[in-house]
């Protein structure tokens, strides 16, 4: 099953809803980064929130997403935009930790992702096209992610929410499925289909479980929501850097003459790699003198 979003409403636009499935996303990050079972899951559920927060955005707008924790793993950082097109890295992906008491190793719902991450912020960085973007900013729940972003709506942008993050990792460190499901309660919801909902959520399978049955992003919300469900979009979820050469090589520039200099002096090259992607950029010294006469002439 390649990788989407949907999104729908159920009781009459007061509740609106996400689910998705991101295994190809998180699988192609896990590999780029070298993530071993813990990383994989901490980035993933990162990216999996970061495709449904983007495809809430219109046109251009983008979102970033920062975990800054003081756990092993460090900083975790998303970008996503309004056609799901996500990216990201994890500062540290080798990082290993016992699971949690009684867990097996690589399940998924064992793996102490809050160890990894410990404490700090979580920040929503929406670059909407004005002037200055918007950050909003909590301190962790508990390191877990999903918990984290609850927390975030409730407090930041008033909205009740129900989520799911889930990456399940094989022994061989391969990602086998990832997805996750997003519920949010608007004005007019009563009692009574809150009451359903929590019945639902509190014996609802793991979002991974389902996944790897074959199980669909629309078949989880008809388990999930009260009432009638109108699905409105689907999006492709996609991996994309937008890091190019040029980008790169107006960096060095940035720098200036005297540290394009010493840069030539040393090492007689260069050699950038984009955080997002670990795509590795090489500029020779013919391409280095160039740039400094650049540099110099400005």
């Amino acid at each position: 099953m390649s990788d989407y979003i949907v999104r729908a409403t159920a009781l009459d636009g007061k509740l609106r809803a996400f689910a998705c499935i991101t295994t190809e996303l998180v699988r192609e990050l896990s590999n780029r980064h070298g993530c071993l079972a813990l990383a994989s899951a901490a980035l993933g559920r990162t990216a999996t929130m970061g495709a449904m927060m983007g495809v809430m955005l219109k046109g251009n707008e983008t979102v970033t997403l920062q975990v800054r924790g003081d756990g092993p793993l460090g900083k975790i950082i998303v970008t996503a935009d309004a056609d799901a097109k996500v990216r990201g890295y994890i500062e540290n992906p080798l990082v290993e930790l016992p699971p949690k008491e009684g867990g097996a190793y690589a399940d998924v719902e064992k793996l102490d992702v809050g160890a990894g991450v410990g404490d700090g912020y979580l920040f929503v960085i929406k670059d909407l096209g004005m002037k200055e973007p918007y950050t909003g900013s909590v301190p962790l729940h508990n390191g877990e992610i999903a918990e984290d972003f609850v927390y975030y709506f409730a407090q930041s942008e008033q909205t009740p929410s129900a989520l799911s993050l889930g990456v399940l990792v094989d022994k061989d460190q391969t990602v086998k499925a990832a997805g996750g499901f997003l519920i949010q309660l608007l004005p007019g919801v009563s009692d009574e289909d809150i009451d359903y909902l929590e019945q639902q959520l509190s014996s609802f399978p793991h979002i991974t479980s389902l996944l790897v049955q074959g199980t669909t992003p629309e078949d989880i919300l008809k388990r999930l929501l009260p009432g009638e469900i109108n699905f409105l979009e689907t999006y492709p979820v996609t991996f994309t850097c937008d890091c190019t050469r040029d980008r790169f090589a107006r960096g060095l520039l940035s720098l200036g003459a005297a540290e394009i200099r010493s840069i030539l002096e040393e090492d007689k090259g260069a050699e950038l790699v984009c955080h997002f992607c670990n795509e590795k950029y090489n500029f020779g010294e013919a391409e280095l003198e160039e740039l400094l006469r650049m540099a110099e002439n400005r």
